[in-house]
């Protein structure tokens, strides 16, 4: 009908800029009519939902969501924003460095390698190390490897394509296979063709230099024909004159003769010219590759087609290992330094955190040290948690850690909770009369809302004083320099 009839709760980030409320306030108000506003901190949601009746009201709040991580102390019920500290690591950054470490992993399949598939296995496969290097040590063993080791398998299709033709198509297939395999015989012999004849033209040019009595050049030609008489190459150029004749006569009866010339695996002539051996020997050994395919596709003998099987297991080829990843993807928020990031991880902002508050305060927020968001979901983070605060914690001190009962939806149903205990009262409603006098930036704290800092802005000097100025500066101006200094 036009409007929002009734009180509305919403969910805000920890020290949310005061331009951010007032563009949502006045979206509320303005456009939807909502008769009243709440605003909340969703972790401080969490925490409120969870606390029992034996947990103090102070602690120390983690929140891990998919963008970013909080640490929020609590004090006496209220958020200390002063102290708060954020790390820009969360579940998104985590997929992102599990999509990288496959990509890099498996090339072949950087297509099927998606940041959604990436979610999944990490929900599903990834788990914190409470040791982060002595786990690494334990994946080095062959047997901790097969027993830890996950495989994940990606989508393919196992139907072949020569299996859905019929027969006409695979004889057309064949014929035309064929076809481009005399195409490319018949422009290998040309390719020889021109070779021999330019090797055997070089020849008779060193056989001239003999002939017209030229000793000098002729010998050093020799030499680099690596050859030791002129008997030597006159055999060479009485054998490469009839490598090139044959030739010729191949390349004529492959023009007029339509039926398939089968190439015999033997060279016909050996390689006469020492310096361009390599090259022929390429040449013979490329042609008796396509030997056994003008074998099998004569066209005078009908052979049966057999179903084309695949060369190894299609299945097996779109598996995913997945080894020490299970361990290195969610560890950056511990380690920012895996994926490049110049930050503190949870361990180190923690420290810092408690740090700033004194002996007596810091023991209170261990007491209650409070996991909640959908990047805390890992098996294993409560116990690391509890290592990293036994690190930094004085001998024989006490800390708890608790694990939100739904790290995902507890902070919707704290602030379902909230406004149903709060409905009635005026505590923590923005009404629409707030919003038209103090502005759409106007905060009303509760147990689980940031605290409200009111924009200042630096009061103005009066006209009156702005304008006697000048004319103070002027009547002056005949007195003493000192006084007008």
């Amino acid at each position: 009908q036009g409007c929002v009839d009734h009180p509305v709760v919403l969910t805000e980030a920890v020290c949310n800029p005061l331009y951010s409320r007032q563009m949502m306030s006045e979206l509320l108000f303005e456009c939807y009519q909502v008769p009243k506003v709440s605003y909340g901190v969703d972790s401080l949601y969490s925490f409120y939902h969870n606390r029992r009746q034996n947990w103090p009201c102070s602690g120390l709040v983690i929140s891990s969501g998919y963008q970013c991580t909080h640490i929020l102390p609590v004090l006496e019920g209220r958020l200390d924003a002063k102290n708060c500290k954020r790390i820009n690591l969360g579940g998104c950054q985590a997929a992102v460095y599990l999509q990288r470490l496959l990509q890099l992993k498996y090339p072949g399949h950087f297509a099927a390698i998606t940041l959604s598939r990436m979610e999944e296995i990490l929900h599903e496969h990834s788990y914190i190390a409470e040791d982060y290097i002595e786990e690494l040590q334990k994946w080095r063993s062959p047997e901790y490897y097969e027993n830890n080791m996950h495989k994940m398998q990606l989508p393919f299709s196992n139907k072949l394509l020569g299996s859905t033709l019929s027969s006409e198509e695979k004889q057309e297939r064949r014929q035309q296979q064929l076809r481009r395999l005399q195409e490319l015989n018949a422009r290998r012999r040309e390719e020889k063709l021109q070779l021999d004849q330019e090797r055997l033209d070089r020849l008779l040019y060193v056989q001239e230099l003999l002939e017209d009595g030229q000793m000098d050049q002729f010998h050093k030609a020799l030499v680099e024909l690596n050859m030791d008489s002129a008997e030597e190459l006159q055999s060479y150029i009485n054998k490469l004159s009839q490598s090139v004749e044959q030739a010729k006569q191949k390349i004529l009866q492959a023009e007029v003769n339509i039926e398939v010339d089968v190439v015999d695996s033997k060279p016909e002539t050996p390689d006469l010219d020492p310096l361009g051996s390599e090259q022929s020997l390429e040449d013979v050994e490329s042609i008796n590759e396509f030997e056994p395919l003008f074998a099998e596709e004569q066209p005078e003998v009908e052979k049966p087609v057999a179903a084309v099987q695949p060369v190894f297991n299609l299945a097996e080829y779109h598996q995913l290992f997945l080894g020490t990843e299970r361990i290195r993807a969610p560890e950056i928020v511990f380690q920012p330094s895996l994926i490049g990031e110049d930050q503190a991880g949870i361990a180190e902002t923690m420290q810092y955190v408690l740090e700033r508050y004194p002996k007596e305060q810091q023991a209170i927020l261990v007491q209650n040290v409070f996991l909640t968001g959908g990047n805390t979901m890992y098996p294993g983070l409560k116990a690391r948690v509890q290592k990293e605060l036994l690190e930094m914690r004085p001998f024989q001190s006490s800390f708890q850690v608790h694990l939100a009962s739904s790290p995902v939806l507890d902070a919707w149903y704290g602030a379902r909770d909230w406004a149903v205990e709060h409905m009635t009262r005026e505590e923590g409603w923005i009404t629409r009369k707030d919003y038209e006098e103090k502005g759409g930036e106007y905060l009303k704290e509760h147990c689980a809302s940031n605290v409200y800092v009111p924009i200042r802005l630096p009061k103005q000097a009066p006209r009156t004083t702005e304008a006697l100025a000048p004319s103070r500066v002027l009547t002056s101006g005949t007195g003493n320099p000192c006084e007008q200094a």
